[in-house]
């Protein structure tokens, strides 16, 4: 099924790339998207998986005297672990890393001294019409439609810079052919040999860098994105492990061109289930929102989306693998747009903050404690045990809309 079918029966001139891996000319539209993926060159929402079942499973407690600071220090150094800036990434110690931050955070909130973690309100779960999108104020075809303004214009402009450097060394070199071909020919095969051996990721970072400097306004739209996942997936109950913030900072990380921007989750349970054939309800949920939290996040605040691409596709991969119905996977999709848009709205100034610190550098822990620190003394925003709702739904409608 086409994920956008399932919000509004339009055409959608991207979703061909579930067919498979995307192609270049989404590579860094993509860039803004969440990984469940310990492996560094890997993009989308391929899934965490703890792969030693012979190692024992870790465990960790806290001390009574623990404190949020004392918790997110922790946090941190295990966290640390976890990514190992790539080098531990499928490993063993990488894998039990994750599963002592995830044993870490759930200890901490059973002390009380993490609150928020998995305790956002969430609406009611139950089939929604489009009209009930609508009357939110949801518009589907703006949500999951996304037009990349921002880098269309950026790749435009140095592919003129482009065509005016070749003509520059037409004139100066006496528009001699031979040279002009050599240049042409050279660019081209520079061209060809990143699409062979990186994906187009040399391309993704030379366009991305140069959207920041020609484009402000789309590196506060890549920030926001990527702090909805985070924020999203903290509320849901998934744990942040680590993020980047564009394509030289996944560079610089990772000393790979293949690897784009994001958040990336500790969540080996998932994949666990998924292999299992046995894939909780609450897992799924829990993937939705944090799938779409970038698409949304980008449509509240600017009112279109332009990235998160392969966010949507690897949802709809996954809907398409449970052999889901298009009843059931339009009740999926829509109650989690209106979950995560009903959880953003609410956290507006603390999703402010939140991208603030990640494009500070902030680390995971830090990140944490500004949450809990912000939602102090909040226990109205706040659900008394994780997975709860809110006790207002959605604005609803008593008209019929096809499904």
């Amino acid at each position: 099924m086409a994920l956008f079918a399932v919000l509004h029966a339009t055409s959608n001139p991207w979703i061909s790339s579930r067919q498979g891996r995307p192609q270049h000319t989404h590579a860094v539209q993509q860039q803004r998207c969440c990984h469940y993926s310990h492996t560094a060159g890997q993009r989308g929402l391929a899934t965490t998986v703890c792969r030693s079942a012979s190692v024992q499973s870790p465990s960790i407690s806290l001390s009574k005297d623990s404190t949020l600071t004392s918790f997110c220090q922790q946090l941190d150094s295990i966290l640390a672990d976890a990514s190992g800036e790539g080098s531990n990434a499928g490993s063993n110690l990488g894998s039990n890393a994750e599963k002592l931050a995830v044993q870490l955070a759930e200890a901490a909130r059973a002390q009380g001294l993490v609150k928020a973690f998995g305790r956002g309100l969430q609406v009611p779960k139950r089939i929604y019409t489009i009209d009930e999108l609508r009357l939110n104020k949801v518009e589907p075809e703006k949500l999951l439609s996304p037009t990349d303004d921002s880098l269309n214009y950026v790749r435009n402009v140095a592919q003129g810079a482009a065509a005016a450097g070749l003509a520059a060394v037409a004139y100066f070199s006496g528009f001699d052919g031979g040279k002009v071909f050599g240049t042409l020919l050279g660019a081209s095969f520079l061209l060809a040999a990143d699409q062979v051996a990186n994906m187009g990721g040399g391309e993704a970072l030379i366009v991305d860098t140069l959207g920041r400097v020609i484009r402000p306004a789309y590196q506060q739209r890549v920030t926001l994105h990527e702090a909805g996942h985070f924020l999203i997936a903290y509320l849901v109950g998934l744990l942040p492990r680590d993020y980047t913030m564009s394509s030289l900072d996944a560079f610089l990380r990772y000393r790979a061109l293949n690897v784009q921007a994001g958040c990336h989750f500790c969540d080996g349970g998932f994949e666990g289930e998924v292999a299992a054939g046995r894939l909780s309800s609450s897992s799924l949920d829990r993937f939705s929102c944090v799938a779409l939290a970038g698409v949304v996040t980008e449509y509240l605040r600017f009112g279109q989306a332009e990235g998160g691409v392969g966010d949507v596709a690897q949802l709809d991969q996954l809907l398409r693998a449970l052999q889901f119905t298009q009843k059931k996977a339009d009740g999926q999709v829509r109650w989690a747009v209106l979950n995560v848009a009903a959880l953003l709205r609410r956290h507006a100034d603390l999703h402010d903050k939140l991208a603030a610190a990640m494009a500070a550098g902030a680390s995971v822990g830090s990140c944490v404690a500004l949450i809990e620190k912000d939602l102090a003394g909040k226990a109205e925003l706040l659900a008394a045990e994780a997975g709860s709702v809110s006790m207002e739904s959605p604005l609803t409608s008593t008209a019929t809309s096809s499904e």
